[in-house]
């Protein structure tokens, strides 16, 4: 929803200031999607601005979930017909993820990533990204009432840094605390390794958390998964890496999806230790090991023999690692999987 068009609403029509956080609360706070539900406001008020504004900006058009109920995807259509997906997941009882997108597609490319095979279509405007979290605060409100959105990912569909003006505007009004209302570190931005984002992220939102898809530290390697790195190699990152922490002493999460005999070898895992190594402060880091979720295409995943051995590595090297849960899998919501269908 576009807050500073009712907020004109409310001026030309000489409503009291009351009536704006009244909408506000109900919207933001409370998950409330439909004009006709927020009971505070007169019908007559309501009935005038279901005609005027939009409470959501794009419709969901399709909802799956998992059978478990741990993970659920909504299909969205914006006004222009572009589709777009984004995913709920369920980390553990009572603590819910979001995970948004904010491009249709996108521009990557990375041969393992079924968005990336898509191709990219536009950038999504602030409104979109954040109708998404509404989606999902209306969903948790009706469906599980006694729970509530605890955190946000930008790990959809698209890049960050390449929408950093809508994705900015997004993080603003979801930390504003007379909207939204979340903290900062309950945020994270996911990008493929566009280095000249990091600096802007630590200058407006130094405590948000910065995770970069990683996924080989080898850089022939690299380039054959993510085509990217010829422009932005593991020397750049690096060095990227190295100021965002100088300049915000937070952690830095390392994305390294696991794809079977691609980038699971004993060989790459002692690529992985030596350039983490290599870092001002490793301690710092934080590698996530993601299975990877299979697509259309020729990888496969890694064994959990193989995931166990090679995070096993990791840690006796004394690097912080964990592998990742994976959710959202049988509904083509987890990481990789997302391609607007």
């Amino acid at each position: 929803m576009k807050i500073k068009e009712l907020e004109k609403f409310i001026a030309a029509n000489n409503l009291p200031k009351y009536r704006l956080q009244q909408i506000v609360k109900a919207i933001y706070q409370e998950g409330v999607i439909l004009w006709q539900e927020i009971s505070t406001l007169p019908k007559d008020l309501r009935v005038e601005l279901e005609k005027r504004i939009e409470i959501l900006s794009c419709q969901p058009i399709r909802m799956l979930k998992a059978d478990n109920k741990s993970s659920f995807k909504a299909l969205l259509k914006a006004g222009d017909g572009c589709v777009f997906e984004t995913v709920l997941m369920r980390n553990k009882p009572g603590r819910w993820t979001a995970c948004i997108s904010c491009q249709v597609g996108c521009p990557i490319g990375c041969v393992f990533c079924a968005t990336g095979q898509g191709g990219f279509k536009r950038n999504l405007e602030s409104e979109e990204i954040n109708d998404q979290i509404l989606l999902w605060l209306n969903y948790i409100k009706n469906n599980f009432p006694k729970e509530k959105l605890n955190s946000i990912v930008y790990m959809g569909m698209g890049e960050p840094f390449l929408n950093w003006e809508n994705v900015k505007e997004s993080i603003k009004e979801l930390t504003n605390p007379e909207l939204f209302g979340f903290g900062d570190r309950s945020i994270s931005v996911s990008t493929i390794g566009i280095v000249d984002g990091f600096k802007k992220l630590a200058k407006d939102f130094p405590q948000v958390n910065l995770a970069v898809s990683l996924h080989c530290a080898n850089n022939d390697k690299r380039s054959e998964l993510v085509p990217i790195n010829d422009q932005y190699n593991l020397t750049k990152l690096r060095q990227a890496i190295n100021q965002y922490i100088s300049l915000t002493n937070r952690k830095v999460f390392l994305e390294y999806v696991m794809l079977a005999d691609i980038n699971d070898t004993k060989e790459d895992s002692g690529y992985l230790v030596e350039y983490v190594k290599s870092f001002d402060k490793p301690y710092l880091l934080h590698i996530n090991l993601i299975p990877y979720n299979e697509t259309k295409g020729k990888f496969k995943m890694t064994s959990q023999e193989k995931a166990d051995r090679f995070k096993n590595y990791l840690a006796k090297n004394k690097i912080s690692v964990t592998i990742r849960r994976s959710l959202g899998r049988e509904i083509k919501g987890a990481c990789g999987q997302l391609a607007g269908e």
